[in-house]
């Protein structure tokens, strides 16, 4: 089994993205929890920020090419988690969590505060598997104005179960 490393994405790679939102998707519908709004995935080009701003990642196994990738963004002092993928046959391998770990240190040697995300609360590869990397829930209290924007836009696209979470560094 070839090594995969993870690495800033680079602007060919933009292409590929979309296959790994499509296979990540098609876990949750596998698994019996199709999502709700049955969106398209994400133009290739909406990727291009986190691209140039160096914080999208991706995990590349040298013969099979792309498997995963995360975006973020800065938002409020600290690295929001926009997305992350792996795909669905490479998944349970590591690489998710290789992905957030990269995307953590990338935090940490900007001198940012936190990392957030939102995710479904009780799916075992979302909420539980975030935990495992430190990340608390916030409640409706705590969490600041812009993230909870986004809750209520996907709480309108239909996705229920959802939830904030954060990592302080």
């Amino acid at each position: 089994m070839s090594e995969v490393v993870i690495r800033f994405a680079r602007p060919p790679d933009l292409a590929r993205l979309t296959a790994i939102e499509e296979s990540g998707a098609d876990t949750f519908a596998r698994a019996g929890i199709p999502l709700a709004d049955r969106a398209p995935p994400s133009p290739p080009d909406q990727w291009t920020p986190a691209l140039d701003a160096g914080l999208l990642w991706v995990a590349d196994d040298p013969h099979a090419g792309l498997v995963g990738f995360l975006a973020g963004k800065i938002e409020d002092g600290g690295l929001h988690i926009e997305e992350i993928d792996v795909m669905m046959e490479r998944q349970k391998q590591g690489h998710g969590r290789r992905l957030m770990q990269r995307a953590i240190d990338g935090a940490r040697d900007r001198g940012l505060a936190a990392l957030t995300l939102t995710t479904f609360r009780s799916v075992a590869w979302n909420g539980p598997f975030y935990a495992s990397l430190g990340f608390v829930e916030l409640s409706p209290a705590e969490t600041p104005a812009w993230l909870a924007a986004i809750l209520a836009k996907e709480a309108a696209r239909g996705f229920e179960d959802r939830c904030a979470m954060r990592l302080a560094l």
